[in-house]
């Protein structure tokens, strides 16, 4: 039997009474006990499902216990992805009900249209903006600048 196998097999309460019992004993036992139980998404949140949550779908692994970041990286690498490439998310799984897998998409097409919309009117508006600001430059450039003379005397 593998050590991981081993460790995989020990359940939670023991985990945190060795934890605790770590802390007592030498502090940096137990704090690699609890660096060992999230680094190995032993309490991470695949054995935490709670409300709001789908049955039936499951949270891709990377890599190794940690992959490159760990999950502390997650929600910057998604907000990076979303902003890289808004339309190219991966289809929904099924979620089992025609109506409801039809609807989500139907919804979902309409929104990603609102969203081109309305980017393409900020972006009107941005040009609009601009050819604004040129036409005053240009207008205040052409306008002749007077000079007051300031001979002595006069």
């Amino acid at each position: 039997m593998h050590a991981t196998a081993f460790l995989n097999d020990i359940p939670k309460p023991i985990w945190i009474a060795a934890m605790v019992m770590g802390f007592i004993v030498f502090w940096p036992i137990g704090l690699a006990i609890l660096a060992y139980t999230v680094g190995s998404r032993r309490w991470g949140r695949r054995a935490m499902a709670g409300p709001g949550q789908w049955h039936n779908t499951e949270t891709p692994q990377p890599a190794g216990a940690w992959g490159k970041w760990g999950d502390w990286s997650a929600p910057w690498n998604q907000a990076q992805s979303q902003s890289q490439s808004q339309s190219q998310r991966p289809p929904a799984p099924p979620s089992g009900n025609a109506a409801f897998d039809e609807y989500r998409s139907e919804t979902l097409r309409r929104l990603e249209d609102e969203q081109k919309e309305f980017v393409d009117y900020l972006e009107r508006l941005r040009r609009a903006k601009d050819k604004a600001e040129f036409d005053q430059f240009m207008a205040d450039r052409r306008r002749p600048t007077i000079v007051p003379d300031h001979t002595p005397g006069s």
